[in-house]
């Protein structure tokens, strides 16, 4: 009996993954070889040297870790492109005296995602998070590293859901 159990949940387990029924990123079946990550510039009035760069790299690294497809750079199945469009550091709260006690860096970065295999994943839009800090500090060294970290982590696996998962 204890023999039978095994090999039940071992064919069921192959099934699952060999036919791509279903996988453990929750993209499914993707019908694409390849994917390329087009340079994505810079065009916030406020420029943060290398975050377009460091944007690039992430979404590349996000997509290269949870699917198949073949980085590429040209001529891919996939290709994103965009550009950060806002980068804006805000007061949040206040003190007694008139000081910030709290601000926020947002970020916002439009993503223009064609799949050539499906016309009709095709999509553009904007993507947006933020990371709050004291306001005894400035966006820069560990703060600025900590909140690229928080805030590009969760714009590239919002582009990844909306383009790969479809969530």
């Amino acid at each position: 009996m204890r023999y039978l159990k095994f090999i039940l949940v071992l064919v069921v387990a192959t099934t699952l993954n060999s036919c791509s029924v279903y996988n453990f990123t929750g993209t499914g079946k993707i019908d694409a070889e390849t994917f390329q990550v087009n340079y994505f510039q810079n065009s916030a009035e406020i420029v943060e040297p290398g975050i377009e760069r460091t944007f690039t790299l992430r979404l590349q690294d996000l997509i290269q870790n949870q699917t198949n497809l073949t980085l590429t750079n040209s001529g891919g199945d996939l290709v994103y492109e965009g550009e950060i469009t806002q980068y804006r550091i805000s007061p949040m709260t206040a003190t007694a005296d008139q000081r910030a006690a709290q601000n926020r860096l947002s970020i916002t970065v439009n993503v223009r995602f064609t799949n050539k295999k499906n016309d009709d994943d095709d999509f553009e839009k904007p993507f947006s998070f933020y990371y709050d800090f004291s306001g005894d500090s400035l966006p820069t060294g560990s703060v600025l590293t900590a909140a690229l970290d928080e805030i590009f982590e969760r714009i590239t696996q919002d582009v990844f859901n909306e383009s790969l998962a479809k969530w």
